[in-house]
């Protein structure tokens, strides 16, 4: 079915549900027995209009729109509430890594733009100690010359960790606000954000390396790390889906395009706070510790197929049995 086609036929019928809707949620009986029958019959209709749109335009706007409209309809008319354990529950078991796949080609765009430039920067400065003051500027003088007497960051002054916590990317939540409202700037400043900090990153562990030093950060930051970065590459991979509205609205106007699109981000930002919380606490006990560097790398290993087993595989619809046998 043609999209246009599609949207001239039945858009109407949306906005008079959504006219009825608006009805109920200023005042919840203020539906006749006549227009709540109406509701009932757009409903049916609505989500017969929602399994075409899955089939037929499944990466277009006009699909969250309907899902959002149905879900909708299904509280006013079944009478549950939002955000209850059920729904909570279907969120993370289909709902989050739903979005997630679908936001994937722009998850692996910030993580090509932090990755690239963390390997230069690491090769340039694993060759040429010196140019980190050329990329990191002079107030990295003091760092280098802890690195240079053997100190790893998590053992030096408590005047220079601040210094070395923006380079391992250890204010999370900064960096994924950052990365997430820089889609409101056509996605510029998600790309900053996310080259710097790979160069940022690339050059300390380049720096660390000239020293012998690169293995024991390693150890330190595995653990955890695998979590923090996936979820800021996450971030970022939003940042950039909000830009693309800016750059490509498609039908909608730019506006109606950012605003879709904003819902379905911040709809995964939220949804990732408790894997903020599973990295701290991993980072809070488990890497500072004294347990076996092999430990910490099996803890790193088993966080990250598990994440991305469920961030790939869960929520994927089950195929139906054969009819035939």
């Amino acid at each position: 079915m043609n999209l246009e086609l599609f949207l001239q036929q039945r858009r109407p019928s949306w906005q008079r549900m959504e006219a009825l809707l608006r009805q109920t949620s200023a005042n919840p009986r203020s539906l006749t027995a006549q227009e709540l029958a109406e509701l009932g019959r757009l409903y049916r209709a609505a989500t017969s209009d929602l399994a075409l749109a899955q089939r037929d335009f499944p990466g277009q706007q006009v699909t969250l729109y309907l899902n959002q409209l149905v879900g909708q309809a299904h509280t006013v008319i079944y009478g549950g509430e939002p955000l209850r354990w059920q729904q909570l529950k279907r969120f993370y078991r289909r709902e989050y890594p739903q979005l997630y796949r679908r936001l994937l080609p722009y998850t692996i765009a910030a993580f090509v733009l932090f990755a690239l430039p963390a390997v230069a920067a690491f090769g340039v400065v694993a060759y040429s100690p010196d140019t980190i003051y050329i990329l990191e500027g002079p107030a990295i003088a003091g760092l280098v010359e802890e690195v240079k007497e053997g100190r790893l960051w998590t053992e030096i002054s408590p005047g220079l960790r601040s210094a070395a916590a923006g380079f391992i990317m250890t204010n999370n939540l900064q960096v994924m606000f950052l990365t997430f409202a820089g889609g409101m700037t056509v996605g510029l400043l998600t790309m900053w954000v996310m080259i710097s900090n790979g160069m940022h990153l690339g050059a300390l562990f380049g720096l660390l390396a000239v020293y012998g030093l690169a293995d024991s950060l390693a150890r330190f930051v595995v653990a955890h790390g695998v979590i923090e970065l996936s979820i800021i590459f996450l971030a970022g991979g939003c940042g950039l889906y909000m830009g693309d509205a800016l750059v490509r609205p498609g039908l909608l106007s730019r506006k109606d395009a950012l605003m879709a699109r904003a819902r379905v981000s911040v709809q995964l930002i939220l949804g990732s706070a408790p894997l903020l919380v599973l990295a701290g606490l991993i980072e809070g006990f488990v890497s500072p510790s004294a347990l076996p560097g092999w430990v910490k790398l099996l803890v790193g290993l088993a966080t990250g197929v598990g994440l991305y087993w469920y961030w790939l595989f869960a929520g994927r619809s089950r195929p139906r049995a054969d009819a035939h046998g």
